[in-house]
């Protein structure tokens, strides 16, 4: 039975329902969630970790957290940790139910056995390439191997020596004895079993043979009473051999396996393979880099794990590839931090300001709300003093009309402060930089209003330069210059953005900023959204991350 739920229905749902009202799994349902331990999981399989998960929960059913562990080669702990890490921070629980393929690796052997014994499967002794040239293509059928015929008996002593370390990497494999001419090239006698003399993070030196994904993936489901196996896309062609090893062995329950379309977004990439090379060619700074796709990065960078649920369901499920706009995902987290995130006041590249008539001893806290639309969060006090600092941008020497902040004789409103006017400008003589702004202040606008009534245009935001506190803050935009950097004329690593990190140094908040924890989101005040680093721990003073900005500005940027 599903629980009471507002999200709209998609066909894995239709399918669980169908399922339920024939009556088909009294228990309820199982799903799994199996990755590989080979690197940092990544947005893409958060749609698979919402999805396994979300059904199980929907429908009262149970989710296994399973590792793929049977390529000895390239697994390690730290991606286990990683992950189990990951799907907790996503708000999913594994209960009692954390499984390993390793852990079945004594069971497999057995269920290898049962097809040699059926004459189902056979021992190869061709080359790998051998091997792909007999597999033929998707217009040439394949042929037999000249070892498709062994007896049995000679199949059966050649793979437990292959498992006793008899044989050296590749001289021997075991194939399932399926179909050389069929049409799916998947069927076309698969490789189940290659020997790797290579030692197991968890296993050791225990075993020397490692069984093949496709005949792991399936048995471990049925092992564990999986009801439904959802995967993505491009494993429907595998669909019929997953089917083939369960209808062909004595398996204690008969999962299902459904695809859907998996996640592709816009201005990065998500293969592993590839995000593997840009951490190790130094592209980035680490797997949880916050330009990566992966869930630490995306954590890390200052998304919450209920903006990437949401996004994953916004998204929906297709049967269709297709590629979703990276501003989907922006617009989600800027919308739940909108409501949220306190506001507080940053400057980023500070511009002095000294007010000249402003008591050159005197300090005063001012009122500023922590959130315009939420009186239940409160107020802050902000300390004001004679010199002050402003963003650089926000003056203008020689300003146009419409250009609604601080210039040569206008005035403009401080947020939560005073109306000043900009009377002087110190440069430097040699380069004609702006070093200075001599201003004034009218002291009945305290609070930021007058009360002749004079309205002003512009609203812009400072920090006390007695009282702010210096901070490093890193401007972190989309990774790739292009939307599909996959399908482009040149290497994808030629369109990688040069400017997707801007690091500032020399930055100045308000001082309620400089004891934030890491993890801690704010806006700040007409700039974006911003989260506190770990790095700052080391460096001294706060680092915050630039989440997203306050509004989508990517158009303007790629078009320039």
């Amino acid at each position: 039975m599903r629980m009471e739920s507002s999200t709209p229905t998609h066909f894995i749902r239709r399918i669980i329902e169908d399922d339920l009202a024939r009556g088909r799994y009294p228990e309820g349902i199982h799903t799994r969630f199996p990755p590989e331990p080979n690197g940092f999981l990544h947005i893409g399989h958060a749609k698979a970790i919402c999805l396994n998960f979300g059904m199980a929960a929907e429908y009262r059913g149970k989710c296994n957290l399973r590792f793929d562990d049977t390529n000895p080669e390239k697994e390690d702990m730290k991606y286990v940790d990683a992950i189990r890490e990951d799907v907790r921070w996503l708000g999913f629980d594994w209960e009692d139910r954390l499984f390993f393929a390793s852990d079945y690796f004594a069971r497999l052997f057995e269920f290898a056995i049962e097809l040699i014994e059926q004459g189902k499967a056979y021992v190869d002794s061709m080359s790998a390439e051998q091997i792909r040239q007999y597999r033929g293509t998707l217009t040439e059928p394949g042929a037999d191997s000249p070892y498709r015929n062994r007896p049995v008996a000679e199949n059966l002593e050649l793979f437990h020596g292959m498992k006793d370390g008899e044989f050296g990497d590749g001289e021997h494999v075991l194939r399932a004895k399926i179909d050389m001419q069929a049409a799916n090239l998947n069927m076309r006698d698969p490789v189940i079993y290659r020997i790797r003399r290579t030692s197991h993070y968890r296993t050791g030196d225990a075993w020397c043979i490692y069984p093949m994904y496709d005949f792991t993936q399936c048995l471990s489901d049925a092992l564990e009473h999986v009801t439904h196996s959802l995967c993505s896309l491009e494993f429907e062609d595998h669909r019929p051999l997953y089917d083939w090893f369960i209808d062909n062995l004595d398996t204690p329950a008969r999962p299902y396996q459904y695809e859907f379309a998996r996640l592709n977004l816009e201005y990065t990439v998500l293969s592993k393979r590839k995000l593997i090379e840009l951490v190790e060619d130094g592209h980035v700074d680490g797997w949880d880099d916050p330009r990566m796709p992966t869930i630490s990065g995306l954590r890390r960078r200052g998304f919450t794990p209920e903006s990437i649920r949401d996004f994953c369901e916004r998204i929906g499920l297709t049967k269709s590839d297709t590629y979703i706009d990276a501003g989907v995902l922006e617009h989600v987290i800027r919308d739940e931090l909108g409501a949220s995130a306190p506001r507080r006041m940053a400057v980023l590249r500070p511009l002095k300001v000294v007010i000249d008539n402003y008591p050159d001893d005197e300090e005063e806290l001012l009122d500023a709300a922590n959130h315009p639309q939420d009186p239940a969060m409160g107020t802050r006090k902000v300390p004001f003093s004679k010199v002050i600092y402003i963003e650089r941008d926000d003056f203008m020497e020689d300003a146009p009309k419409k250009f609604f902040r601080l210039a040569p004789g206008r005035e403009v409103r401080l947020r939560y402060a005073y109306f000043i006017t900009c009377n002087e400008v110190i440069k430097d003589e040699q380069t004609g930089e702006v070093l200075e702004l001599r201003c004034s202040y009218d002291p009945a606008t305290r609070g930021g209003n007058a009360p002749d009534g004079r309205k002003v245009k512009g609203t812009i935001h400072w920090v006390s330069a007695k009282h702010g506190r210096a901070a490093e803050i890193r401007l972190y935009d989309r990774l790739f210059s292009v939307a599909n950097p996959d399908r482009g004329e040149q290497d994808w690593k030629a369109y990688i953005n040069p400017a997707s990190l801007e690091t500032l140094d020399h930055c100045l908040t308000e001082p309620d900023l400089a004891p934030a924890q890491p993890g801690e989101r704010f806006q700040f005040e007409r700039l974006g959204y911003f989260c506190a680093d770990r790095d700052g721990r080391q460096a001294g003073k706060p680092v915050f991350n630039r989440i997203v900005t306050l509004r989508d500005s990517w158009a303007k940027i790629s078009n320039r």
